[in-house]
């Protein structure tokens, strides 16, 4: 019974943030929403198969040879040996599943980002990228802009005004912080920040969503280790804006 309980609650729990509302984004790309909900339905199918199972089994009392029929027992019970410590570990395992339901996880945000050390690999020189307009702010993800200043041999992003869009994170440097956004390369669980040094206005609050207008600082990144350092950004606006629907890039 708790088996098919637990089932249950987990394919309901799947297909409450993929089919009845967009929270799998916080967890994984939008491309498999499908994948999770067909899941979901298999998982939540194969609980209910096994609660309308358990309920419908006979419970035959137990009989001596030539005696009147036994006492009935309690279904899972054995002579000697109790049981009932095996439900209660078996209702732990619906924490995980009540915590969906109650109080779904948010987006990864500036702690997984402020504690993610590992360098990202340098892009190569590219010729591919478009010019940019001369006239109002250019708004692109912030993996673009990383990819500009990093690795476009036209210099494309110099003298160019950009719109970027992420959470703030705090920097150990004064008179700077970051400009951040998560990518995922599968799910939440391989997530990495791209970060975007933003100089010229105060910081917002941690995890704070903002919308920051400005332009590249070009720094001799030739000279500096590869996928160390975060490009720079003069900011000449910040507007505070609502978490997208889709937080990752």
């Amino acid at each position: 019974m708790a088996q098919g309980l637990v089932m249950t609650l987990l394919g309901g729990a799947i297909l409450r943030v993929s089919a009845l509302s967009t929270i799998y984004v916080n967890y994984v790309k939008p491309g498999f929403r499908p994948l999770l909900i067909a899941a979901g339905l298999v998982i939540f199918a194969l609980g209910v198969l096994g609660l309308i199972q358990e309920w419908r089994r006979p419970y035959a009392p137990a009989r001596q040879a030539g005696g009147p029929p036994g006492p009935e027992r309690p279904h899972g019970s054995s002579a000697g040996h109790d049981h009932s410590h095996g439900p209660r570990v078996a209702w732990l395992l619906c924490l995980p599943v009540i915590a969906i339901f109650l109080i779904a996880p948010p987006a990864l945000g500036s702690f997984a980002a402020e504690r993610d050390e590992s360098p990202q690999p340098r892009p190569t020189a590219l010729d591919a990228y478009g010019a940019l307009a001369k006239d109002g702010p250019t708004a692109m993800p912030l993996g673009e802009f990383i990819g500009r200043a990093w690795g476009d041999a036209n210099r494309s992003l110099e003298g160019r005004q950009v719109r970027l869009t992420g959470f703030a994170v705090p920097s150990k440097k004064k008179g700077q912080w970051y400009l951040t956004r998560m990518q995922l390369r599968c799910c939440a669980a391989d997530a990495f920040p791209l970060k975007v040094t933003v100089l010229g206005v105060p910081a917002p609050r941690d995890d704070t969503w903002v919308e920051v207008t400005g332009a590249w600082v070009p720094t001799p990144y030739d000279k500096l280790p590869k996928g160390t350092v975060a490009p720079e950004m003069r900011a000449t606006g910040l507007t505070k804006v609502a978490q997208p629907d889709k937080p990752y890039e």
